[in-house]
């Protein structure tokens, strides 16, 4: 496991939230948007309680979802700022992988960049943040506005060339991620193309599917919002920007949670319910903004 990277700002950010972690510091429970606030297994934390002073101390493993990188650091960091005796780590891993070590107790908390499946059972989630789903081409395309159903039909194979929506005489070559991803899995159940998805290319990280497709004129793929950088471009989806305001009000269609996945079996422990009551909690919203996320609506 890798401490979550530093992330520039964050000592500011911290200063502001300074009261409600104070509050926080004791709590033994976390809030729930989605359901029972049962948490993670114990299994991976060590010998844990208040410390002098009271503020939390222990460690808290943490892994799954790439696309939450850059919250996750910002919101550990600051959090760790202020509670000097916890040790957040987090893996990196897919979103698969973090409900996988939620399940059999291997990561006190998991994390996804997407809703818990009927079939995923014995563990809850906790929505921390929002994330819109870009859909993004090459600079020297010259699209910039797709409907869901000229998406669809880049994605399934069914237009196979960019001139059948307002692009060059080429032909279409189709990037995504990895099955398990909990970033194909947004995109494909939103735009309706699960299990029909034609990929040129699979990639395990949101950053190299956006590598994919600058360096290749002809192709399209998917990003989180969090995750866009200026070396490709976002279309506009049905007329409507990927943004933190649109994805708030529902406006942009492709957009998804990013939870916590706790284990319901086993009581949280003090340093990991803490963590999510800060994460979850309206203080933390700016930090979680620029961390290139949107703040759910509360």
């Amino acid at each position: 496991m890798r401490k979550a990277k530093k992330v520039i700002g964050i000592m500011a950010a911290s200063a502001m939230i300074a009261a409600l972690l104070a509050g926080c510091g004791g709590s033994t429970s976390s809030s729930s948007s989605t359901g029972p606030s049962t948490q993670q297994s114990g299994s991976q934390s060590s010998s844990e309680g208040v410390a002098e002073g009271g503020s939390v101390s222990g460690t808290v493993s943490m892994g799954g979802s790439t696309s939450v990188e850059e919250v996750i650091a910002a919101l550990s960091e600051a959090f760790m700022a202020e509670n000097p005796d916890v040790d957040l780590t987090y893996e990196p891993s897919g979103s698969g992988a973090g409900i996988t070590g939620a399940t059999e107790g291997t990561l006190d908390i998991g994390l996804s960049s997407r809703s818990l499946k009927e079939s995923e059972t014995g563990v809850s989630e906790t929505v921390f943040a929002l994330d819109g789903i870009a859909v993004i081409v090459n600079n020297e395309n010259g699209v910039t506005d797709l409907t869901l159903e000229q998406i669809k039909g880049l994605a399934n194979g069914t237009i196979t060339n960019w001139k059948e929506v307002g692009g060059a005489d080429a032909p279409v070559v189709f990037v995504g991620r990895e099955a398990g991803s909990g970033t194909r899995d947004g995109f494909e159940s939103i735009v309706g193309v699960e299990d029909e998805c034609v990929y040129e290319q699979e990639h395990n990280s949101t950053g190299a599917v956006i590598a994919a497709v600058s360096a290749n004129p002809n192709a399209f793929g998917y990003a989180s919002l969090s995750a866009l950088e200026d070396t490709v471009k976002a279309v506009t989806v049905g007329g409507v920007e990927c943004s933190e305001a649109t994805v708030q009000d529902g406006t942009y269609k492709i957009q998804r949670p990013f939870v916590f996945i706790t284990n319901d079996s086993n009581q949280p422990s003090e340093a990991a319910s803490a963590f999510m009551e800060f994460a979850t909690s309206e203080a933390v919203a700016d930090l979680i903004a620029e961390a290139g996320a949107v703040p759910p609506v509360k």
